[in-house]
């Protein structure tokens, strides 16, 4: 009987979806109030507009990336080509398998706790009972993933289905009741285009594109998508344009009932925004719906970060339990069970603000900015038929995108920036060990694989 292999079951709807409800989580709801007291200002929507472009030029990257390599893992096999199986590409893919195995626990974690935090408007928690409901929301996750991807596939839809219906609600909240377009007459009044504005733009766009991660989500799954050139792409852009929309017009919506003043003072300000359109029953239903969604995007996330660990495992460059399939429902079942365990601690030790940014300044070197460079070493390596994606105005979005995550690590503050270096400097210690022991790169160059990913 031959092994378990992942299986192409995943539609471009799916996919799209499966992006969608991991970027529309918890944080734009509870970072909405966070962004205008930063940039403290009508002006507040041009740090959403920054996260936006900023995705967008991004997503050029992963596109190429992801259309040229749709394997399990995502930027693991894209660091390992860039950098050379058998040279620096072993060091940098363990790098982001090493980090991924504190970070990805991390997004994990940082949308339980935004849950429990938003659960609180309907249940006052108190700090052991919050714990509580962000551990609990983990379990339920890993609960739930354990299938088969199609039914995942299925779920995700459904999920995505509640998202829509909230933003829906709230954006028509505003149109039906508010002065919608008042706040985007607004929105240049007072506006002085200098390094204040620029330094508040860079603040506030670390919380902007935290709401915007996810995009990507699709890589992470490229064995599992159907017509992966094609649909890789195509989810990550139709994502990034339907929730830049949504986003958008949600804080005019708010705004235009909650003045931006008042607004910027409240953490749940978007119950508030409903209570005052409909009263507090509507308010009660609009914040369950508000966790429908923080729920839908742990679920996403978890999904496809399971698949790290899974293809390092397979290639031989991480511990071999990871690349274990569950024998009838064929997923990773180890690596899943593994980072919901990680994230439920994670979720019971740390604040949601500090989360954030962590998050991204581990992420931003390695992943980021690792890829992107990566990307230009392999367009002097290979021919252009190899890239199915052919992005628009080569090279200059890849330098756009190093430009602006080289921005955005800054803004996340050096204490973070530290943090993220430590993290990648004990990898770098933790695969010279390994790398002895095992005789690998750099100890000795040629040392294979140990067997290739199966692109079923």
């Amino acid at each position: 009987m031959s092994a378990p292999n992942l299986e192409r079951r995943l539609e471009l709807a799916q996919a799209t979806a499966i992006n969608m409800i991991d970027m529309v989580g918890i944080g734009p709801f509870i970072t909405l109030p966070m962004v205008i007291g930063m940039m403290n200002g009508p002006y507040f929507l041009y740090a959403w507009l920054a996260g936006a472009a900023l995705s967008i030029v991004d997503a050029m990257v992963w596109s190429e990336l992801g259309a040229a390599f749709p394997r399990a893992g995502g930027s693991y096999n894209f660091l390992k080509e860039a950098y050379g199986e058998k040279g620096m590409g072993r060091f940098m893919s363990f790098l982001f398998v090493w980090q991924t195995m504190i970070q990805a626990p991390l997004v994990i974690a940082s949308a339980a706790i935004g849950f429990a935090s938003y659960f609180s408007y309907l249940v006052p928690l108190t700090t052991v009972t919050s714990k509580l409901v962000s551990g609990a929301l983990v379990i339920l996750i890993v609960i739930m993933l354990y299938r088969k991807i199609e039914a995942i596939g299925k779920i995700s839809v459904l999920l995505w289905g509640g998202v829509l219906l909230t933003m829906g609600w709230i954006i028509g909240g505003g149109l039906v009741h508010g002065n919608f377009l008042q706040p985007i007459k607004d929105m240049n009044q007072g506006l002085t285009v200098n390094y204040a504005f620029v330094a508040a733009i860079g603040f506030a766009s670390v919380k902007t594109v935290y709401s915007y991660l996810g995009y990507y989500n699709v890589c992470h799954l490229g064995a599992e998508i159907k017509d992966p050139s094609r649909n890789i792409p195509r989810s990550m852009f139709i994502s990034i344009a339907g929730i830049a929309v949504l986003y958008l017009m949600m804080n005019v919506s708010v705004v235009s009932v909650v003045p931006w003043q008042e607004a910027k003072e409240y953490e749940f300000v978007v119950s508030v925004f409903v209570q005052r359109l409909m009263g507090q029953t509507a308010a009660t239903i609009a914040t369950v719906l508000i966790l429908w969604v923080a729920f839908a995007s742990v679920f996403s996330a978890t999904l496809g970060y399971s698949r790290i660990p899974y293809a390092a495992a397979v290639d031989g460059a991480f511990f071999k339990v990871f690349a274990r399939l569950h024998p009838t429902k064929h997923f990773p079942h180890i690596s899943l069970l593994f980072l919901g365990a990680v994230a439920f601690v994670f979720s019971l030790l740390f604040r949601l603000a500090d989360v954030i940014s962590a998050i991204l300044a581990m992420r931003i070197l390695i992943q980021f900015m690792g890829q992107a460079v990566g990307l230009l070493l392999l367009h002097k390596k290979r021919s252009i038929q190899d890239f199915p994606y052919k992005m628009p105005l080569y090279p200059l979005p890849v330098l756009l995108a190093l430009l602006m995550w080289a921005g955005i690590l800054l803004s996340t503050g050096w204490n973070m920036v530290l943090s993220g270096l430590v993290v990648i400097t004990l990898g770098a210690v933790v695969y010279m060990i390994k790398a002895k022991v095992q005789q690998e790169w750099p100890f000795r160059a040629d040392a294979p694989l140990s067997s290739p990913q199966k692109n079923s």
